[in-house]
Order: structure tokens, then C-alpha cells, then sequence
């Protein structure tokens, strides 16, 4: 195991290599740090010959809790606080879009809580593979925030009804639920998600790699033409969704455990 911050550590086990997020204290949520880390963690397995496959996961209960919003909250306070939350809609962005032109297959390996953000990241995937203990929910509704970035992968995935459904609603799907729509591609045990994606990985090693490339970019590039101007709108969506009052009184609210009080 290697630590190439605090919060992101890497393991090598030919043909995966995985990209462990480790911030159990927050849920491990998505702090400017640990995007740019998840996205040199991409750039150097990259180099690696015998990685075929990627492995994204997290440490303890929760995949991913979404962005980090205490920075949201902080940032608020910054005279170019707009400019900050472009460019923080720009860096998961960039992240999301590397994902999907990434030449090698992205597996991710869901566990527990996977929120707002999070969601974004693992729809990036190109397999998903989860913990009967999963719970998944798009909640920026009730922060007064905007899943620009998620919006598109999931309509892409899944279509625009379920999508929409889950995103308005805000409400919390578990394991089988999630399967239903077409989030998850398999459920296993939870002591079994980061053994059955090596399986994958293995599975994926036995294929070419110029092939997995050229499905990739048919797939997300081609058939998918229009989800990167998508991907552009929505960021600027959800950027342009953190000046708002909602947000603010959201944010605030999440943070201090206490409910919305909506002036609209």
C-alpha cells in the first residue's frame, strides 16, 4: 500500500491497480485535494504496463459522501467566491471527463454511503460493482445546490425519467433499488467488492487494450457526443448554483444539523 496523500492511497496487484479514497472521517468526500490526488493516482497508473484495469473505492462506510462541503461553506467567505467555485466545478469536471476517455477499464467498487458527487464519479466508471450494504442518494436539492455534473452521466447511463426521479426526490436507494435502474452492474457481500472487481480486472487483462480504447471512446465519445457539452453546461450549473441564497441557507443548514428554513 503506498500513500500518495493523506487521503489517497494506491495499491498495485497486477493486472489492477486501485485508488483507495481514505478519508473515513468525512465520508470520504470530495475535497479539492483528493480530486486532483484521484486524477495523478489515473496519470500514473497510466504509465504502468502491467495495470489493466483500475479499482476506485473508499475506506470504511462510504464510498464517496459527495463534495466536501465545508469547502463550499469556507470558500463563501472569499471575496472571488465565484471565481473558486468555477474552478472547483471545472476541476471535477476535468476529473469526470479524464475518466471517461481513460484508455484502461475504471471499475468502481462501491461501498456504503455513495452521495451527490460521488455518484458523478462512479457513473465515470466503467463498471460498477456493490456492497449489498449500499446507499445511494442525489440530496443537492435539499442543500440548495445543483448536480450539474451528475445530471448528464446519469440520464446517459439510465435515462432522463429515473434520473430525474432521483434528483428532484432526493431520496435514498439502497443496493437493489440501485440495480433496478441500471446504476449497479453487480451486488455482492461487502467483504467480497474489491475481490470480485480484481475478478473483473482479471477478466478486462485477458481482453486487448487498444480494443477496451476503441469501445470507450465509441461508447462515451460517439454514441455519447453530445454528454461532454453536457458535462461543460452542468458544471457551469453547478457552479453558478453555490451564489445563490438556497445554497447558502442549505449548506449552512447540512452542516449545523438543523433543517432548511427556505425564504421561496
Amino acid at each position: 500500500m503506498i500513500a500518495i496523500s493523506d487521503n489517497i492511497q494506491l495499491r498495485k496487484d497486477a493486472p489492477s491497480g486501485s485508488i483507495i479514497i481514505n478519508r473515513p472521517n468525512r465520508r470520504n468526500a470530495l475535497s479539492r485535494e483528493i480530486i486532483d490526488s484521484i486524477r495523478q493516482s489515473l496519470e500514473d497508473f497510466y504509465q504502468e504496463g502491467s495495470v489493466k484495469a483500475i479499482i476506485l473505492t473508499g475506506a470504511g462506510d462510504a464510498f464517496c459522501s459527495g463534495t466536501d462541503l465545508h469547502e463550499v461553506r469556507d470558500s463563501a467567505q472569499e471575496k472571488n467566491s465565484l471565481e473558486i467555485w468555477h474552478q472547483d466545478a471545472l476541476r471535477l469536471q476535468e476529473l469526470i471527463e479524464y475518466m471517461l476517455r481513460y484508455p484502461k477499464p475504471i471499475i468502481a467498487a462501491v461501498n456504503g454511503w455513495v452521495v451527490g458527487s460521488g455518484v458523478a464519479m462512479m457513473l465515470a466508471a466503467d463498471i460498477v460493482v456493490a456492497a449489498e450494504s449500499v446507499q445511494l442518494m442525489m440530496p443537492e436539492a435539499k442543500r440548495g445546490l445543483n448536480p450539474g455534473l451528475t445530471s448528464p452521466l446519469m440520464a446517459f447511463r439510465v435515462g432522463t425519467g429515473p434520473a430525474a426521479n432521483l434528483m428532484i426526490s432526493g431520496k435514498t436507494l439502497d443496493a437493489g433499488s440501485a440495480k433496478e435502474l441500471g446504476l449497479f452492474d453487480e451486488i455482492v457481500s461487502d467483504d467480497l467488492v474489491w475481490a470480485r472487481s480484481q475478478q473483473l480486472a482479471k477478466e478486462c487483462a485477458a481482453g486487448a487494450s487498444h480494443s477496451h480504447l476503441l469501445t470507450k471512446q465509441l461508447l462515451n465519445e460517439t454514441i455519447g457526443e453530445r454528454l461532454f457539452t453536457q458535462l461543460s453546461i452542468g458544471a457551469a450549473n453547478q457552479a453558478a448554483a453555490r451564489t445563490t441564497d438556497a445554497a447558502i441557507e442549505g449548506v449552512n443548514a447540512f452542516l449545523e444539523k438543523r433543517e432548511p428554513d427556505w425564504l421561496d
